[in-house]
């Protein structure tokens, strides 16, 4: 029993350290052995097996604070999380809102533009025609002087006649 018991070491490590392909030649040396082999090998395997598990759970009573720490740490970044897009959301209605302030008043401005651009060609339009108007005044100017001076000649004519009379 105790040599076999080196043989059914090694035959663990190699089921452990190979791929499964290779696992059906391995298991096949354990029934061509002894007798009781077989059953000494699954005692083995129990063993080995009980010792990983030991193992296993070490490993996880060690990490299990960090796990435990992690998902405090996860939760917190969740509650920030659900408090940033909270803040985004608000954030860009705002934006939203504000660009459609900032429409409306470019709109106003480039109505106002077009409108003062309306305003400086009437304006330049009308100083071409000034000198035209002036010309106008003048001459309406001088038609009510000469008007007045014929009538003042026809009453004078009139007074004349009168006084012929």
């Amino acid at each position: 029993m105790a040599e076999s018991l080196p043989e059914h070491d090694r035959i663990l490590q190699e089921i452990e350290s190979t791929d499964t392909a290779c696992v059906g030649p391995t298991l096949r040396s354990v029934y061509d052995d002894q007798p009781n082999a077989h059953q000494r090998f699954m005692e083995k395997l129990d063993a080995c097996i009980r010792n990983h598990d030991r193992e296993i759970e070490k490993m996880c009573n060690f990490h299990h604070q960090g796990f435990v720490d992690a998902i405090t740490e996860l939760l917190k970044v969740r509650a920030d999380a659900e408090k940033l897009k909270v803040q985004v959301t608000d954030t860009n209605r705002r934006l939203q809102d504000a660009g459609k302030e900032v429409i409306a008043q470019t709109e106003e401005i480039i109505r106002c533009r077009v409108q003062q651009r309306n305003i400086t060609t009437v304006v330049e339009k009308l100083q071409l025609c000034l000198p035209v108007l002036e010309m106008y005044s003048k001459l309406k100017e001088q038609m009510k002087v000469k008007r007045a001076g014929y009538l003042k000649i026809l009453k004078n004519n009139c007074r004349a006649r009168a006084n012929q009379l």
